[in-house]
């Protein structure tokens, strides 16, 4: 996957997947980063990521927890594509408009087709969201 480096904002440094439209335009942008060796994804909850009670909607949090799945398991996916099979959830907490959501996780096992990841995304330093999830690797973009 193409990743795009962000030169200035508040997520300067981060980088984000160019071709990923829905996640990069539609629903984020979601970005990802390593701090140390740890691989952490992150958005800034804005007004359009709510739901009807005023905290991030759970379809929102979903699709970031689907990004972060490949954002944990970048180093291991070297530069390939891949699809999620599996994605489990259970949420926590609701982050409310304006907070910073991110998620940080590890992969657990990555064979020659199946990558193993789990992780929990927070708003603001609150866990609202566990997951984990499979992805398969894929040879060549579909």
């Amino acid at each position: 996957m193409t990743q795009v480096r962000v030169e200035g904002g508040e997520f300067a440094g981060w980088s984000y997947w160019e071709d990923e439209p829905y996640e990069a335009e539609t629903v984020g942008p979601f970005f990802f980063r390593l701090e140390g060796e740890t691989p952490v994804a992150a958005f800034r909850a804005e007004r359009r990521h709510m739901n009807g009670a005023g905290v991030v909607h759970g379809g929102c949090l979903l699709s970031f927890a689907d990004f972060s799945l490949f954002a944990i398991a970048n180093h291991a996916m070297d530069g390939g594509y891949g699809l999620t099979v599996a994605l489990t959830s259970e949420f926590l907490s609701g982050p409310k408009e304006g907070a910073l959501v991110e998620a940080r996780g590890e992969v657990l096992r990555a064979g020659g087709s199946l990558i193993f990841v789990r992780g929990i995304v927070t708003g603001d330093g609150v866990p609202c969201l566990n997951f984990s999830g499979t992805i398969k690797r894929l040879r060549n973009k579909s």
